[in-house]
């Protein structure tokens, strides 16, 4: 393994990890925030054993996700210092804020969770709120910081220097917004569907049936919303990278010849050498009209593009199937969802609609992982799209294999941390908030 592909790797597998964690930090406390604004207006002990509950979980994946972050920045510096050298005074900024956006979090969640009985019930819930809305300020600053490697703004390249430097136009560069509304959705359904499906699990197991039903009409009902509005998002991105990157377009769709009415490939396999997809299935016009509009429109091929500017095709591809297809197979679950909630309430008890929650648990967070390869390696050759190839960023240090294998053991002994409380935690919720039980603490130091 060269010292790229160990520092390539050694990214992937970080932010692998850590989008996990950022993808709860944005939604799991606006859960505990919904939980806890129906328990203040109803004062049924259910929600505020919910939102105990939940609470804990978001202190366990927000200390996780804080460790995961600072090893991220120490990568970036570590492994791609011309990167940041030339990148940092341009797009700095939304770093900054994101870790103002961090203190902020970190403040409110200390405040929210010592805050029992303490705190006036409504600033309390307040102090709860905050941490979401902070929490998906962070994950929005840090996506405009990556929008800028695939969209770079702020500055003028002449003969190899960067120029009259503008942060504002940086920040707000052409691809921060259908990247920031693509992620926020997503990880509203990947987290909703997880932990629906923990909750829908638990339910089948007939453990404390009314909390868990409580938490999953919750979590469902969001993580539907989302996945119904993610196609819209969708839409919007493709117009995005069709117009500022036709590379990556056509990489997802292994799309070789430029042509109009292009279609739309499901499936199949690329062939760099031969240029053609094997065994896909084709729906005419259908890619010229995501991408422009209008199915007449013709698509950039790959063929029309210098081959060393070329992203990896197959993963690429790949991965973008991945995304489409889970996305599609969540969207349908939560048109059946919400048709029940309409019109069939019956359903909302029966054990097959359950069970294809528990099915779709890890989906969203499979999308998700997907996604996030598609737009990385998408980007690629190039860490600064147009500007910087992704080789000639990489730290002249040697050995950089090595620090690999370490960060390696270091985010999965995390994952385990982080797996083990979790699971001892909802061994506790079952204990503490059952709400069959004379015993039932939940309204104990009630705001």
């Amino acid at each position: 393994m060269d010292d790229l592909i160990a520092a390539r790797s050694q990214m992937a597998m970080s932010l692998g990890f850590h989008i996990i964690f950022a993808c709860v930090g944005m939604v799991m406390p606006f859960f505990m925030a919904i939980a806890h604004f129906i328990y203040l207006r109803t004062r049924n002990a259910i929600y505020l054993g919910l939102t105990k509950a939940w609470s804990k979980g978001v202190a366990i994946l927000f200390a996780t996700g804080a460790v995961s972050g600072t090893m991220l920045s120490f990568e970036l510096g570590l492994l791609w210092p011309t990167f940041m050298e030339h990148a940092g005074p341009i797009f700095g900024m939304p770093f900054s804020l994101e870790g103002t956006a961090f203190f902020i979090e970190a403040i409110a969640l200390g405040f929210f969770l010592y805050g029992w009985g303490r705190l006036r019930p409504w600033f309390h819930w307040f102090t709860g709120l905050v941490v979401g809305l902070s929490g998906l300020a962070s994950g929005i600053l840090v996506v405009a910081a990556n929008a800028w490697m695939n969209s770079p703004a702020g500055f003028d390249y002449v003969d190899g220097q960067y120029l009259n430097v503008d942060p504002i136009a940086a920040m707000f560069n052409d691809a921060w917004f259908s990247q920031a509304l693509h992620m926020t959705l997503a990880a509203f359904v990947a987290t909703g569907f997880a932990v629906a499906g923990i909750h829908a699990l638990m339910i089948l197991k007939r453990k404390n049936v009314t909390f868990h039903t409580t938490a999953f009409r919750i979590s469902a009902l969001c993580a539907c919303i989302a996945a119904l509005l993610q196609p819209i998002s969708g839409d919007i991105s493709a117009k995005d990278v069709a117009e500022r990157q036709p590379a990556k377009l056509a990489a997802m769709e292994a799309h070789f010849e430029t042509e109009a009415r292009a279609p739309f490939i499901i499936g199949g396999i690329p062939d760099e050498q031969e240029g053609r997809v094997k065994h896909a299935l084709k729906i005419p016009g259908v890619l010229s009209f995501l991408a422009h509009g209008d199915v007449n429109q013709p698509v950039t091929g790959l063929n029309d593009i210098p081959r060393e500017n070329w992203p990896p095709v197959a993963i690429t591809h790949y991965a973008f199937q991945v995304m489409v297809g889970l996305g599609m197979l969540m969207a349908l679950l939560s048109l059946i969802y919400l048709f029940a909630l309409a019109r069939r309430r019956a359903w909302l008890d029966r054990r097959w609609l359950l069970r294809l929650f528990v099915i779709a648990t890890p989906m969203g967070y499979i999308a998700v992982e997907a996604g996030w390869i598609v737009t990385e390696v998408g980007r690629q050759p190039w860490i600064i799209y147009g500007i910087m190839r992704t080789a000639d960023a990489v730290t002249p240090m040697p050995g950089i294999v090595y620090s690999f294998f370490l960060f390696t053991a270091v985010f999965v002994s995390l994952a385990a941390i982080v797996v083990f409380l979790l699971y001892r935690q909802m061994a506790m919720v079952g204990r503490l908030y059952d709400v069959t039980d004379p015993a039932y603490r939940g309204n104990s130091k009630s705001s």
